[in-house]
């Protein structure tokens, strides 16, 4: 036999095509062979039709008018985004991030991109970033908050003058300060889902912020004014009269826009230097060696230098406005402002404990003038 010939004989157990009778006749190597030859007719017409579906998208996108052009666009891009992040994201720099993701081009690299989910924004606190610091600080210090007003509520009713009222009044400093600590670490968590979920987030940020100063409020000026029951509720009503005005003002939308980062810093530093009026009534009734003494008056003022402090390094964004770029994930202006809130949390918690104590062993008591 030739060459040719045994080349074209077919190779026992795999029948031809001219081998395999009709249709009708059921021999298994023949099914196999045409099922095969059927995959491959259709896999040929996918391939097919998706260049011509293509084509006749591009041909479409062209003849398109440009706000569809542009939707279009964008579908594409949401498609692509989701493509990219079934791999792993990368971060990104300040000038490719979408507008509303721009916030401070003092930071120029480390930025995360838009996330698909919110299961996304949570895995990404693991990750280092522009928001990591800012994350982990205020997630750091609500847990520290969260346990430390758990064991104050728990501590035992010997330890109070009123145990009920001192409790409602301390545990609301601890509301605010949960509060605010959670709503904060929750917007950098998730402010990158999309721009409508920054916009609600950023208003709950700016609500918490609103909720710690009212309730660092509540608690000096209970002990302050201890024997003082009329200025107290005075005071406190204005005080929360102007938190909520805060509030109300933080639920604008332009109130988080970048242009009024100073705006920002100057409604909360203006709430809580509404407090210069109560002081300055507490050491005139007092004296001012009695109120920096037993009124903790120092404990006070160091809060306060804290958070102004926090506020202003935040407005100004310093120091990576002197550095841009060193600064992109560790120390600039908005962690270090975290990091202060928490520091200054922590020294008003101690002055009002040292006001509760120097009440307990008053024994509840006030003199005939009314003063501590």
């Amino acid at each position: 036999m030739s060459p040719q010939e045994r080349a074209d004989t077919p190779i026992s157990g795999s029948p031809s095509t001219a081998q395999c009778p009709s249709h009708n006749a059921r021999v298994p190597e023949c099914d196999e062979e045409r099922r095969k030859n059927e995959e491959k007719d259709e896999v040929r017409e996918g391939k097919e039709k998706d260049e011509e579906d293509e084509r006749s998208s591009d041909e479409g996108f062209m003849g398109m008018t440009p706000l569809l052009q542009a939707h279009h666009a964008m579908e594409r891009m949401e498609e692509f985004v989701h493509k990219v992040w079934e791999g792993r994201w990368r971060v990104i720099p300040h000038d490719v991030l979408p507008d509303w993701l721009k916030d401070n081009d003092f930071l120029l690299h480390g930025h995360r991109p838009p996330m698909p989910s919110f299961r996304a924004c949570f895995k990404s606190i693991f990750r280092i970033h522009t928001e990591t610091g800012n994350i982990w600080t205020h997630l750091l210090g609500c847990l520290f908050f969260l346990c430390l007003g758990l064991m104050f509520m728990f501590r035992p009713n010997m330890s109070f003058v009123a145990p009920v009222q001192e409790k409602v009044v301390i545990g609301m400093f601890f509301l605010g300060a949960v509060l605010c600590l959670s709503f904060s670490w929750l917007f950098h968590t998730v402010y990158c889902h999309s721009e409508g979920v920054s916009r609600v987030f950023s208003k709950l940020d700016y609500s918490g912020i609103a909720f710690l100063i009212m309730g660092s409020f509540v608690p000096w000026l209970y002990y302050s004014f201890y024997c003082s029951p009329q200025p107290r509720f005075i005071y406190l009503i204005v005080v929360c009269i102007l938190g909520l005005a805060a509030i109300t003002v933080s639920q604008c939308d332009f109130f988080a826009t970048p242009q009024y980062r100073g705006v920002r810093a100057g409604v909360f530093v203006g709430l809580g230097l509404s407090g210069v009026v109560p002081t300055l009534h507490f050491v005139i009734s007092e004296g001012l060696i009695k109120a920096t003494t037993m009124g903790q008056m120092g404990w006070l003022l160091l809060m306060a230098t804290l958070y102004i402090t926090g506020a202003c390094l935040y407005a100004a964004r310093i120091p990576e406005r002197f550095f841009p770029g060193k600064c992109d994930i560790w120390f600039h202006s908005h962690q270090l402002f975290h990091i202060l809130v928490v520091a200054g949390a922590c020294v008003h918690f101690h002055g009002v404990s040292n006001l509760q104590e120097f009440r307990l062993k008053a024994g509840g008591g006030c003199t005939a003038d009314g003063t501590l």
